[in-house]
C-alpha cells in the first residue's frame, strides 16, 4: 500500500483517496451513465482541458450550477475523462454520505448543510484542496437544485468565502443541464467558462467574489442554453455515448426494414452515429 492510495486523515486534511475503490466505481458511473443518457457531450470551445498550460501545477476549483440528482456522477466522470491524473473531490449532503460509506474514499466530502459545523467544514476542506495541485475541486455552488434556465444566477456565499484570502489557484464555472432532443433518452451536457485566475485579484472580498462568480456561471449557462436549443451535435465534443432508440416492437420494425432494403440499421432517431 502506497502513499498514494491512503494518506493520514488529519481534520484539515482531504478525506483520504482509494484509487482502487475509484476506479471500480467510476467503471459502473459509466455503464450507469450510458444507460441513462444518450451522451455525454462537452460544449466546444476553450476549456481548461488537461493540456492547457493554466492547470499545470495549480489547484482548481470548478462551481457549478446544480440541475438534477445526477451533478455529482456528471462531475465525476468529467474529472476522470478530461483530468485522469487528478484526484475529484467534492462536498454532498452527510446524511446522503452515511447511507454509502465507500464514497468517503472516493472522493465526496460530507457536509452537513445549513448548519455552522458544515460551513467550518466545508471550508476547512476547500482550504486543504487549495494546497493541492492533484486535486479537482467541485461544488454545487447553488446548494439546492435550480433549473438551469432560473435567471438571475444566485450562488451560496461559500464558495466565495472558500477563495477569500487565497494568492493562487483557478477557480472556474461549469454548467450543466439535461435536455431532450430527438431520442428517448436525455442529452447530459455541459460547458466550461473562461478560468478566473486568483493572483488576477488577490485581495478580493467575499462579496466581490460572490458577483464575479455569479456573473461568470450565468454567463456559461447562456452560452449553453443557446447551444442546447440550436440541438446541433456538431457544437459538441461527445465524452460518452449512451443509448438510442426507442426498442421493443417499434425498433424491431425498423431494423426488418432495413434489413430487407439492404440498409445498415441506424437505432438513433437523428441519424447520429456513435462517437
Amino acid at each position: 500500500m502506497n502513499d498514494r492510495e491512503h494518506s493520514p486523515l488529519h481534520e484539515h486534511d482531504l478525506p483520504p483517496f482509494s484509487h482502487g475503490l475509484n476506479g471500480w466505481f467510476m467503471a459502473y458511473v459509466r455503464r450507469y451513465l450510458r444507460r441513462h443518457f444518450h451522451s455525454l457531450r462537452l460544449l466546444r470551445g476553450e476549456p481548461p482541458g488537461p493540456d492547457h498550460p493554466d492547470l499545470a501545477g495549480q489547484p482548481v476549483i470548478f462551481y457549478a450550477n446544480h440541475p438534477s440528482w445526477w451533478d455529482p456522477l456528471v462531475f465525476l466522470m468529467i474529472g476522470r475523462l478530461l483530468y485522469p491524473d487528478r484526484m475529484v473531490y467534492g462536498p454532498i449532503d452527510a446524511a446522503a454520505l452515511g447511507k454509502y460509506r465507500f464514497m468517503e474514499k472516493i472522493g465526496f466530502i460530507g457536509i452537513e448543510p445549513g448548519t455552522w459545523r458544515g460551513s467550518a467544514r466545508f471550508l476547512r476542506m476547500a482550504k486543504a484542496a487549495s494546497r493541492r495541485s492533484d486535486v479537482i475541486f467541485w461544488i454545487t455552488a447553488q446548494g439546492e437544485f435550480v433549473d438551469p434556465r432560473a435567471r438571475p444566477v444566485a450562488i451560496r456565499p461559500g464558495v466565495a468565502h472558500a477563495l477569500e484570502g487565497r494568492t493562487d489557484g483557478l477557480v472556474v464555472p461549469l454548467a450543466v443541464e439535461y435536455p431532450f432532443w430527438t431520442e428517448r433518452f436525455p442529452e447530459a451536457l455541459v460547458a466550461f467558462g473562461p478560468a478566473l485566475r486568483i493572483t488576477d485579484a488577490p485581495g478580493r472580498s467575499a462579496d466581490e467574489w460572490d458577483a464575479v462568480l455569479a456573473a461568470a456561471l450565468e454567463a456559461t449557462q447562456d452560452r449553453l442554453a443557446t447551444a442546447a436549443r440550436q440541438r446541433d451535435p456538431a457544437a459538441f465534443r461527445t465524452l460518452l455515448s449512451g443509448r438510442v432508440g426507442v426498442g421493443g416492437v417499434y425498433d424491431l420494425v425498423r431494423r426488418s426494414r432495413a434489413w430487407l432494403r439492404r440498409e445498415r440499421f441506424d437505432a438513433s432517431h437523428g441519424g447520429e452515429t456513435s462517437q
